[in-house]
């Protein structure tokens, strides 16, 4: 009996071997601020990056750089961080000059070590979700506050932007944590078990959405549209770099990537494959791709989630009203997201593009309006150059969801009432704070996280 119990316990579904966090989830836990004395080079440049692109300095910069082995780095941490601060270098020097006067080529020094730090953590050498959120992010006083380790240029709005991001990472937690429990829950037979992990994880994805709601409070859309896009943009299916970009030193062909995305987060892509979300193929093709740009662990995390026994399956079988209740409630929610996500576009890209071309139809001397420097090849693309096709995907979901379960009572319905609260309630930090409360993320305090 006590080896019968032994492989039934070795069999439990865990999370222990996908580099994820209890307490952070998907967040790397405490990234390395500093790397080794020999890579200051690279740091010096890095911190300095808004600056350095204001003033057209960035490239000069960077083509006078050595060309430093990666050879020395050895820890997981010390290949994010460099592979953070080689990522942000490289978006700087291609978007410098806007869409204008793009490079065709990434200079040997950063190219080289950027592929080799690349190539040993399973990450494209381009922006990602997880370099500009997951491992860009440190406290900045003993409190717990939370600061960028590396920017670029947008100012106050590029540091709100990546920080209420991974503010919406942090929300998930509880749900991540709880996916187990789920899962292991259908495997025994456990209706109690099921019903409690999903209830956590419908509060943690109606917090998701509440920290979503703070990228109206701290990110400005003019600046968003008209400074920060082009740098979050790549070079796969880009007007703005038809060819891609060679990085020279790794071979003589150039590559194409596209840019960062939300779509790179882990988290959808779990509550999917728990859910048993089904997208149509065109956009199930392009959610797959992008699962790419994710850490290896955590794709593989992905895939072993869709593996396990349906969950929806179990809840239709059972005779349990409660049960039906909250798996409803979790469709609902995770709709709920994606709706707001909806609007979030709108505000941050969809209106400033209707203004960029009314101005441009006018002739308008635009040289005040910020979105006046958006590059007009990429007008109503998602961030990181995401085609219009994906915007779309979000609005297919949020009728494909609906569908989802057949005791589903509509949720589509109310999909598209969500509105955005008033800016003096998200100025209170009262989201953050039930947020941290929940995850026990030490003794952070809101108040100061901006």
């Amino acid at each position: 009996m006590a080896s019968a119990k032994t492989d039934q316990t070795e069999a439990l579904f865990s999370l222990e071997s996908y580099h994820v966090s209890e307490e952070l989830g998907f967040i790397l836990p405490d990234p390395l601020q500093e790397l080794p004395p020999y890579y200051q080079p690279w740091m010096d440049i890095a911190l300095k990056i808004p600056e350095l692109a204001q003033s057209h300095e960035l490239r000069s910069r960077i083509n006078k750089m050595p060309l430093l082995s990666s050879k020395f780095l050895q820890k997981h941490k010390e290949l994010r961080l460099a592979h953070l601060a080689l990522t942000m270098m490289t978006m700087g020097y291609v978007w410098e000059e806007g869409e204008k006067d793009t490079v065709e080529i990434l200079p040997r020094s950063l190219a080289v070590p950027y592929w080799e730090v690349s190539q040993r953590l399973g990450l494209p050498p381009i922006i990602t979700h997880a370099d500009a959120v997951l491992a860009n992010w440190k406290r900045k006083d003993p409190d717990g506050n939370l600061e960028l380790l590396v920017s670029l240029p947008g100012g106050e709005s590029a540091r709100g932007f990546f920080l209420v991001t991974l503010l919406v990472e942090l929300a998930g937690v509880p749900a991540v944590k709880n996916i187990p429990t789920v899962i292991n829950g259908v495997r025994c037979g456990d209706t109690e078990a099921v019903a409690r992990g999903l209830e956590i994880i419908s509060r943690s994805i109606e917090d998701m959405t509440d920290a979503l709601k703070l990228m109206q409070v701290h990110v400005d859309p003019s600046v968003f549209y008209g400074i920060m896009r082009i740098y979050l943009s790549g070079w796969k299916d880009n007007p703005c770099m038809p060819n891609g970009l060679v990085y020279e030193g790794v071979q003589a062909a150039p590559m194409r990537y596209s840019g960062g995305s939300a779509a790179q987060s882990s988290l959808l892509h779990c509550f999917d494959e728990l859910l048993g979300v089904k997208h149509d193929p065109k956009s199930a093709s392009f959610l797959i791709y992008m699962r790419d740009y994710m850490p290896p662990l955590h794709k593989k995390l992905i895939n072993d989630i869709s593996l396990q026994p349906s969950l929806r399956s179990f809840v239709q079988q059972q005779d349990c009203k409660d049960l039906n209740n909250v798996f409803d409630l979790c469709v609902k929610k995770l709709l709920a997201l994606r709706s707001y996500h909806i609007n979030v576009v709108s505000r941050f890209i969809t209106v400033p593009a209707a203004r960029a071309r009314q101005l441009r139809d006018q002739n308008h001397n635009s040289d005040g309006e910020m979105i006046s420097r958006a590059p007009t090849a990429l007008e109503e693309r998602g961030t990181g150059g995401s085609n219009k096709r994906y915007i779309a995907v979000r609005g297919k979901q949020r009728n494909k969801t609906s569908q989802l379960n057949c005791h589903h009572r509509g949720t589509a319905s109310h999909a598209n009432q969500i509105k955005p609260p008033e800016k003096s309630t998200l100025m209170t930090f009262r989201t953050i704070s039930l947020i941290f409360k929940r995850i026990a993320f030490g003794r952070m305090k809101a108040r100061g996280l901006f």
